[in-house]
């Protein structure tokens, strides 16, 4: 039975909101497992957990090395290293679960960049759309939300639009398999950044032997949840589906992550947030809906 179609069955619907949630709700994650691990030790935590012990039943996907490692440092230290060092006391939770959404215009921009595709006008309204909520982000830094930890989760952003394109390049492969053997890639510079600023060794292993069982937890949640089941599951979609059919469901992240944020972490909603969020997920449903919205208006 062909199951390609217009709209997801209930099953589906239902797995693309769970994948979601436990992107969105990830963010509360982190930030209560950096009480107990410095940040780019946790990152390499998650990867060394989502590297051991697949990687011995995933056969290598047939990719350049290069591939593979340019992907695992992209990800591991440029998007997810450096959101948790922004996360650890530079930006609340729920803004990153926001401003690290700036990949999809980055991806944007690289595209433009090495396939030589245009930027059209609805890209560049998008664009300016989703900037006018970072720039009211910006005006009312503070306390829990540095300009620095902006600056640091745009360049997260950057990094994971990096990613993007290098796995664009990869070709149709297993995705999971992809993660996995990449996470190879991430783990030494992030153990080798941990060494060097955040204590040494000593400091990491007394870390390590501290943290209760709950943050423990945080790290196998990062690896198994969001990493593995959440890649997993998403490509699994995608082979399902076309990419239209599913794509919106990442809109949704912005609004677990804040809404989690406020539930757990008693992070406060004011009016500038709500718009700037608003703003933000504006330019990102203008630039993945304009055409279909443009060609519907003209058959009508």
């Amino acid at each position: 039975m062909n199951t390609h179609r217009n709209q997801l069955p209930a099953s589906h619907l239902l797995l693309a909101l769970a994948i979601v949630a436990v992107w969105g709700t990830n963010f509360v994650v982190i930030k209560l497992s950096l009480g107990s691990f410095p940040p780019f030790l946790f990152a390499a935590l998650r990867y060394i957990f989502a590297l051991l012990p697949l990687v011995f039943f995933f056969p290598k996907p047939k990719v350049p090395w290069w591939n593979l490692c340019i992907y695992g440092v992209a990800v591991g230290v440029g998007q997810f290293g450096v959101m948790y060092f922004a996360m650890d006391g530079r930006i609340s939770p729920g803004l990153a679960s926001l401003v690290i959404q700036t990949q999809v215009f980055f991806t944007i921009g690289f595209a433009m960049f090495f396939a030589n595709e245009r930027l059209r006008l609805y890209q560049a309204v998008a664009v300016a759309v989703a900037l006018t909520g970072l720039g009211i982000i910006a005006l009312h830094t503070d306390a829990n939300t540095t300009f620095l930890g902006l600056a640091l989760v745009v360049f997260s952003g950057f990094s994971w639009g990096v990613a993007n394109t290098v796995s664009r390049r990869a070709g149709s492969i297993n995705m999971l398999g992809y993660v996995i053997w990449a996470s190879a890639f991430s783990i030494p510079p992030l153990l080798l950044i941990s060494l060097v600023f955040e204590g040494g060794w000593q400091q990491m292993s007394a870390s390590m032997a501290s943290a209760p069982i709950g943050a423990w937890v945080g790290v196998l949640w990062q690896s198994w949840a969001n990493t593995l089941f959440g890649y997993a599951a998403w490509a699994w979609l995608l082979s399902k589906h076309p990419a239209a059919v599913v794509a919106p469901a990442p809109l949704l992240v912005p609004i677990f992550g804040m809404g989690a944020s406020a539930i757990f972490l008693s992070e406060a909603l004011p009016i500038w947030k709500i718009l700037a969020a608003g703003l933000v997920i504006a330019g990102l449903v203008v630039n993945l809906f304009w055409p279909s919205i443009k060609n519907g208006l003209s058959r009508t």
